[in-house]
């Protein structure tokens, strides 16, 4: 009986991937990497590739045919209108008690990453997330802080401070009960991103906990990113599109808690609209005397250039071509 315990699978790791050919390996080998006292699966799925993504992944579940499940889709489902990937390929099949998410194009880079989250949990069963900080990888020129640190030091969040909370949490730092997911609310289903309403729904079951230790690398600004997609095109329909859905998630969540989070949700949705204004440049009514609370939230370089191009527009273009011109350099 004690073997049996010792082989059920502990984690399944949920991997999405889509033309991701330059990245993918990275990820792999932050899964396979891991020393753990536990089995773990890695359960991904590739959304029809066009690159050599699919052909990487087949390598490595050929490899490790006892770690690695791979689903590899001949029609790129997103396409078709699926867009909760992971609710409807990866949950379902996870046969481990926790379940760590990292998508294709981000990596872990602590060995110890798995088995220093669950022990944590193990310990703590009241806790519903585990999370920790990031570096970041810039892929082309971008402002950026090189790192995703929600928190100076690591501590323990209550439901309120997850859902009302000021900066994002590292996708591929997010570990959770596989209970959690086995019934998935419309919320979730329809929301615009995934890692939110995960977030959302570990809040109504308990409190967080955050490791400030850097154990994997979120990357920013890859071809096939959510982030890239965002720019592209009419990104003011867009953002003014995702505020929407964005807010529905939050009044679908306050809904289905019943308003034990009104308050929270209600500010929550407010920031994610300041914030839409502030990637569309409206500085007018992101410097409004209404919306101060949510730019003293912006960290000092954001609040720095808002500053600078409200006031020197011309400077501020001369100024962003000079640094463009020497990084292409």
């Amino acid at each position: 009986m004690e073997l049996e315990k010792q082989r059920e699978i502990m984690v399944s790791i949920c991997c999405i991937t889509y033309n991701q050919e330059s990245y993918i390996r990275d990820a792999l080998e932050g899964f396979i990497s891991q020393q753990t006292s536990f089995p773990y699966e890695v359960l991904i799925h590739d959304d029809a590739s066009t690159d050599g993504t699919a052909d990487i992944i087949r390598e490595y579940a050929n490899r490790y045919p006892k770690e690695i499940r791979p689903i590899l889709q001949t029609e790129n489902q997103y396409a078709k209108g699926l867009y909760n990937v992971s609710g409807t390929y990866n949950f379902p099949r996870a046969r481990g008690r926790y379940i760590a998410m990292c998508e294709g194009d981000d990596y872990w880079t602590d060995p110890h990453k798995l088995q220093r989250q669950v022990d944590f949990m193990e310990k703590n069963p009241e806790c519903s997330l585990v999370f920790h900080s990031a570096r970041i990888e810039v892929l082309g020129r971008a402002f950026t802080e090189h790192r995703m640190r929600p928190f100076k030091k690591s501590k323990k969040l209550m439901p309120e401070e997850i859902i009302d909370k000021t900066c994002g949490y590292p996708t591929a730092s997010l570990l959770f009960r596989t209970s959690m997911v086995k019934e998935l609310p419309d919320f979730y289903v329809h929301a615009p991103l995934a890692d939110v309403p995960l977030q959302l729904m570990a809040a109504a079951r308990g409190w967080a906990y955050y490791m400030d230790r850097p154990m994997c690398v979120y990357r920013l600004g890859g071809a096939a990113s959510w982030t890239t997609y965002m720019k592209q095109g009419d990104y003011e329909r867009k953002q003014e599109q995702y505020y929407h859905q964005m807010k529905a998630m939050y009044q679908g969540f306050d809904k289905a808690t019943k308003g034990r989070f009104h308050k929270e949700a209600k500010r929550a949705a407010a920031r994610i609209r300041f914030l839409t204004q502030v990637n569309t440049k409206q500085y007018d009514k992101v410097l409004d005397r209404k919306n101060r609370r949510f730019y003293r939230e912006l960290n000092l370089r954001t609040r720095f250039f808002i500053r600078f191009e409200t006031a020197a527009p011309g400077l501020y273009k001369l100024a962003l071509g000079l640094y463009h011109s020497r990084s292409v350099l």
